[in-house]
């Protein structure tokens, strides 16, 4: 059984049911989360705020360096170099699920992918297959094969741009110099392992290039993000709001020029996967051995999810019904790790187990008592919450911030009523231990790690092996995310040999002819993700129009604020538990580079200038 805290249960055929004799099954006094963390009450932060010197406010706001807006809410205590309090905000509201309502569904292919100007195409993707359930529209074999492709590029993209110019840049020597002195010097020493690879001599020259705006490393991924452009607009006509993705497959006219253009591009990612993966073992095992207590800068739970990507194209019929089928023959494999314990690979159960909670956020509860339930079950009768998804009812409230009450416009996604993680690194940990990978020459799924053989190029072949990390930290995460890249480039080619050999033998359909049924009600869900993990879109049509749309992103999950059993959210666990390593006592040079570092390894998708303030006064960072 995967649900320790919902009131589910499954029958001898593995049918899910609720439990019988409960008044309430999803009630707000129903059981919540065991063994999760817990943020201190006001009265208790505002209490230590008066009696301690040293116990200070710290606030971030933005905090990331593109696109959105998040701030960060801590409590510092400088003497014990801990976090007491972490508040994660989303400060604009969007609105897109609003913008849906009445409209054709077609609308959400290019409505919703304005939702990011990063990766947009993968809500195009989402909203796309979220149609072709609702009205039951299979796209071709050479259709999934050219949107798993387009995708591929998408996160070849994204991937360069999180490590090295948005992640990076903390790592660099214009951060580690100002914040630990001794441990630039110490770098600056330092040999670094894979140098063949790489060619750093020493970590210090390594984190030279990491330098934003004037490193080699820095400037090089600017350049590998647009080679992954180059590829991605000759099938899917411009980024980031792609032109060719529609219901039933993808509206693109692929040719052989085509696709040998697109193979030049995806090549040389496989000598440049190499490298980061090389570049972030050595800057982890670095600040490892440096200091133990890098370990546990963003550390957190090992509690992550993932819908799965990359469809088989023998296996995706676009049916809800098929889900758990076709979803266990995706190229990374859809999944639930608890505790580091992988719970479920099915989509069924990863979808019912969604819930989302407004405590805190600044949004009217959309179910209470007396209240009716329009969906109480999934379309194969498994049962929903009144607070999942295709039940939601988006009604915004702008109020005052209270940490007692609402701060942000995310919502607090959960599953089990636990609060997961989204990342690109939940596909490689699922897809390491399901062992569900499809018969390829190139990936390899050992139960415990992935094997990625990479082509030879400029380097000689190489066997990457990304291993289940034995603690789960910031460190961790870029590390995942840079073997990630490989993991990508390797799917990408896999998926090119596919599609290549179709059209050698004259398969050239990329799309299905479809009609918007105008009577009756459907459902539909797109279970897809982006570069940084989970993504869904719940969608419900009426005679024809969107009658509800609902959009769960990989920083829904992560910045989701505290729950109703004042349970922190991703970041607010892991800021809790980062310590505060840098070399200063002076509260007004402090740059909270740790609490950054912890924040920025989710990638969150929110920009660019960092405001610190703190009771010593402002530090503004560009």
């Amino acid at each position: 059984m995967c649900f320790k805290n919902l009131p589910i249960e499954f029958d001898a055929q593995g049918k899910p049911f609720l439990r019988a004799g409960v008044a309430d099954p999803y009630g707000p006094s129903s059981a919540g989360p065991r063994g999760a963390p817990a943020q201190l009450t006001a009265e208790r932060i505002e209490d230590l705020l008066k009696r301690n010197g040293y116990i200070k406010d710290l606030d971030f706001d933005p905090v990331t360096r593109v696109a959105g807006a998040l701030a960060f809410h801590t409590v510092a205590d400088f003497q014990g170099r801990k976090v007491l309090e972490a508040r994660s905000m989303a400060t604009l509201f969007r609105g897109y699920e609003v913008i849906m309502i009445g409209r054709d569904p077609r609308d959400a292919i290019f409505i919703t992918s304005r939702a990011c100007g990063v990766c947009g195409g993968v809500h195009s993707v989402t909203s796309a297959m979220a149609i072709e359930m609702a009205i039951g529209c299979v796209p071709p074999p050479l259709g999934i094969l050219i949107r798993n492709i387009a995708l591929a590029l998408e996160f070849l993209y994204d991937h360069p741009l999180h490590l090295h110019l948005l992640a990076g840049p903390d790592y660099s020597a214009a951060m580690v110099g100002p914040t630990n002195p001794s441990l630039l010097a110490r770098a600056r020493s330092a040999e670094a392992p894979h140098a063949e690879i790489h060619g750093f001599r020493t970590i210090g020259e390594l984190m030279e290039d990491l330098n934003p705006l004037s490193g080699k490393l820095y400037l090089e991924a600017l350049h590998m993000t647009r080679v992954a452009r180059e590829a991605y607009v000759l099938i899917c006509g411009k980024y980031p709001h792609p032109q060719t993705i529609v219901p039933g497959g993808m509206s693109s006219t692929v040719t052989l020029t085509v696709m040998n253009e697109m193979f030049i591009r995806l090549a040389q990612f496989f000598d440049y996967s190499k490298k980061l993966a090389a570049i972030w073992d050595d800057l982890t095992e670095f600040f490892y051995e440096a200091n133990p207590a890098y370990k546990q800068v963003g550390a957190r739970r090992a509690n992550l999810i993932d819908t799965g990507i990359f469809d088989h194209p023998d296996a995706y019929d676009a049916t809800y019904a098929s889900a758990t089928a076709w979803g266990e023959r995706r190229w990374a494999t859809p999944g639930v790790i608890m505790d580091s314990q992988l719970v479920t690979t099915d989509l069924h159960a990863l979808n019912i187990g969604i819930e989302e909670f407004v405590e805190h956020s600044y949004y009217e509860e959309w179910s209470g008592s007396g209240q009716r339930q329009r969906f109480p079950t999934d379309p194969v009768g498994n049962p929903l919450s009144p607070y999942h998804p295709w039940n939601k009812v988006t009604k915004p409230r702008p109020q005052g911030q209270n940490w007692k009450e609402k701060y942000t416009w995310d919502t607090a996604p959960r599953w089990d009523r636990q609060a997961m993680e989204a990342g690109a690194y939940a596909r490689l940990w699922n897809t390491a231990v399901a062992r569900k990978l499809p018969a390829n020459p190139f990936i390899e799924a050992t139960g415990t790690s992935l094997k990625l053989r990479l082509p030879k190029g400029a380097l000689p072949e190489l066997e990457l092996e990304w291993k289940v990390p034995a603690v789960w930290n910031a460190f961790e995460r870029n590390r995942a995310r840079a073997y990630c890249t490989g993991f990508t480039a390797l799917v990408a080619l896999n998926n090119w040999l596919a599609a290549m050999d179709r059209l050698k033998q004259g398969d050239t359909r990329t799309s299905t002819p479809f009609e918007i049924p105008k009577r009756g009600e459907q459902r539909g869900v797109g279970f897809w993700g982006a570069g940084r993990g989970f993504l869904t879109h719940h969608l419900t049509l009426d005679r024809g129009a969107v009658a509800n749309y609902q959009i769960v992103t990989p920083s829904t999950w992560n910045a989701s604020p505290t729950d109703r059993w004042q349970q922190p959210g991703p970041y607010e666990e892991a800021v809790l538990n980062t310590p505060l390593l840098e070399e200063t006592d002076d509260p007004v040079k402090f740059k909270g580079i740790d609490i950054l570092r912890a924040i920025r390894s989710f990638d969150p998708c929110m920009p660019c200038t960092t405001h610190i303030h703190s009771d010593a006064g402002v530090i503004t960072r560009k």
